[in-house]
């Protein structure tokens, strides 16, 4: 008896693509622990956005990257070296070289200054209260006390 055509399932993706193992979350913070800022880009405050192209092999291995649109001072070249860091995960490929073409953008946002280690802060505190006096009574008033710090 044979199937018609209605009860034959196909798979939704002939070819199955490559994956970011955890998936895009995973991929960025990737990124973020990889990334280099180049201190050329971090000398004349340069941010923006670099697209690059790559080929992943069937593998899973980025075998090939080009910048699409880049900024310059350093961040072409890094955003490059990171791409070559990805590793994808495949599915099995019916014994077929296949090679795929994927986009990224990677984004350079400078560094948030950290304070500088030789400065020191200096602080005085003072607290003035106001106290009773010996051999007085006083009536339930509640206690004052003002708190000054000072820093230079």
């Amino acid at each position: 008896m044979a199937k018609s055509k209605s009860t034959i399932r196909k798979d939704k993706d002939f070819l199955k693509k490559p994956y970011y193992e955890g998936g895009l979350t995973a991929m960025r913070e990737f990124i973020r622990r990889q990334m280099k800022y180049p201190k050329d880009a971090i000398d004349k405050k340069i941010e923006g956005t670099v697209h690059v192209n790559y080929a992943v092999s069937g593998s899973g291995k980025v075998i090939k990257t080009k910048v699409v649109s880049g900024i310059g001072y350093g961040c072409n070249e890094e955003a490059e070296r990171i791409v070559k860091l990805l590793k994808f995960k495949m599915d099995k490929i019916l014994k077929k070289k296949v090679t795929f073409n994927k986009k990224i953008r990677i984004n350079f946002k400078l560094p948030k200054a950290a304070p500088k280690k030789n400065q020191s802060t200096r602080s005085i505190s003072y607290t003035v209260s106001q106290s009773k006096k010996k051999g007085t009574v006083e009536k339930k008033k509640p206690k004052q006390s003002y708190g000054y710090t000072i820093q230079f």
